[in-house]
């Protein structure tokens, strides 16, 4: 879904338009060659590098990474009300896709806004207001609130939301970290509710692109999370793949209710 004017994600130019800045290069340095009789190696040698450029460019314009993507998993919320916890918010991406699929949903946009969100967003707004300057340009300000918080150490009492979602952001945490953050999503989130977690799928499309630049939680596979997921007591519904990315929806069983103390 394309970005509503005045939504600014905040992402580096770099990552939708390198590709493309490249390949305009290499077809001078093409035709600057054949204008000069270089060597076939040299032109060879460009035109491979020209063509990765070319595939590249393709690849990335499939996640369009300024643009509110569309829920991954429809029957995310199905009933479409609840109080929704965005754990590692950002600039609001997750937070305006799932406001507006579910119009009658709130929102919690969570976020530690440290060194991390600087250098993946560079200096200037201080970041909750970028969060909150989306927010409202998505119209769904009204229904959304900022948090400032480690989402290892979640400033919330157990059972206190119906839903989280957590897009392309514990897969930043180290090992011990993102068991730390599942824990806490685990004791947020009632009994009965659902956690849609997105995270970056290291495919072959992005290693062609990217290499390791956007190679989120390393070695990481589907087979690891699904076992620290259900090590952190949820119940996985559903998983499934778009591009460059992973995810799972996730209920949390059924049960006596937790305390309502942090």
């Amino acid at each position: 879904m394309p970005a509503a004017a005045g939504l600014d994600f905040g992402y580096p130019w770099w990552l939708s338009y390198g590709h493309l800045t490249i390949l305009l290069c290499l077809l001078a340095l093409l035709a600057a060659g054949r204008i000069r009789a270089w060597s076939r190696v040299r032109m060879w040698t460009l035109g491979a590098l020209a063509a990765w450029a070319a595939v590249s460019s393709i690849i990335v314009s499939r996640f369009d990474v300024n643009g509110v993507p569309s829920l991954p998993a429809p029957n995310f919320l199905s009933s479409g009300e609840g109080r929704v916890l965005d754990i590692g918010a950002g600039t609001g991406r997750s937070s305006v896709m799932v406001l507006r699929a579910r119009p009658r949903a709130t929102l919690v946009a969570l976020d530690l806004f440290g060194d991390s969100f600087a250098r993946h967003f560079g200096p200037g707004t201080s970041p909750q207001a970028r969060l909150q300057a989306n927010l409202q340009a998505a119209g769904v300000a009204g229904r959304a609130a900022i948090e400032t918080a480690d989402m290892r150490k979640l400033p919330f009492s157990a059972a206190s939301f119906d839903a989280a979602v957590s897009a392309y952001a514990m897969d930043h945490l180290s090992s011990e970290g993102t068991v730390q953050a599942l824990a806490e999503a685990a004791r947020v989130i009632r009994p009965g509710g659902e956690f849609l977690l997105i995270l970056v799928r290291n495919d072959w499309l992005m290693k062609v692109a990217f290499g390791p630049l956007l190679s989120h939680g390393g070695l990481r596979g589907k087979e690891w999370w699904t076992a620290r997921l259900e090590e952190s007591g949820f119940r996985i519904a559903e998983t499934g793949v778009a591009p460059a990315t992973m995810f799972f929806l996730l209920h949390k069983p059924a049960g006596p209710r937790a305390s309502s103390n942090p």
